[in-house]
């Protein structure tokens, strides 16, 4: 497998600064699993503090211990040691679990939660389908997603990833970081079928849905 396969990467004097050693013990990082739009990375991201903080800066990060497959599965994982550095920009999808964010307590999730909205969504990111919920804060649509802003990757929690006809992973996983930039479209789904909530007979009693403005 050639190297080379990031699509946009920074200057090399920038990746080489990131990936170079600096004498220093480094730490040891967390588990980071990772997909780009052709390779499936696993290994370790030299990180401290949130994952999707990290990522959510767009500057190169330290990897290690990193191994690398076909996305579509194609090949096992086989090592790579040549590959020091990732681009946040030529990650689609991020796969990660309660170990790759700071431990919190129910009561704290809950609150992080509780002004936000939930929504059950399948989101496009090809080559990848990822299907979960996401939670967004009151007068924001899922559709608002497919617009700019200052974060990179939205969180995606109970959710399980798709490349094709091929589930990635032992789904479901804790949380999976979507990199907007990469959506092409947001559907609001049943989460436990992946396909569109079937309209119940009879006519609506008045109102407008976020499903109906979809059509």
């Amino acid at each position: 497998m050639p190297f080379d396969f990031l699509k946009r990467k920074k200057a090399p004097s920038a990746a080489g600064h990131v990936s170079s050693s600096t004498g220093k013990a480094k730490p040891e990082g967390i588990p980071f699993d990772g997909l780009t739009e052709d390779w499936h990375l696993v290994g370790r991201m030299v990180i401290d503090g949130r994952l999707s903080d990290a990522l959510n800066k767009r500057e190169p990060i330290s990897i290690a211990d990193m191994n690398w497959a076909p996305a579509d599965g194609s090949e096992p994982l086989a090592p790579a040691p040549g590959l020091k550095s990732v681009d946040p920009y030529d990650l689609v999808v991020v796969l990660t679990g309660d170990d790759s964010l700071p431990e919190m307590s129910d009561e704290e999730r809950t609150a992080h939660r509780v002004h936000k909205v939930s929504y059950e969504v399948a989101l496009e990111a090809p080559p990848y389908r990822v299907v979960g919920t996401v939670y967004l804060y009151p007068g924001s649509e899922p559709d608002s997603l497919l617009q700019r802003s200052s974060d990179m990757f939205v969180p995606i929690v109970d959710a399980t990833a798709t490349i094709g006809a091929r589930t990635i992973g032992s789904a479901p996983y804790a949380t999976i970081l979507v990199n907007r930039q990469y959506l092409r479209g947001v559907e609001q789904v049943d989460v436990r079928t992946g396909e569109r909530h079937e309209k119940l007979p009879g006519s609506s009693m008045g109102g407008t849905n976020w499903t109906d403005r979809t059509r």
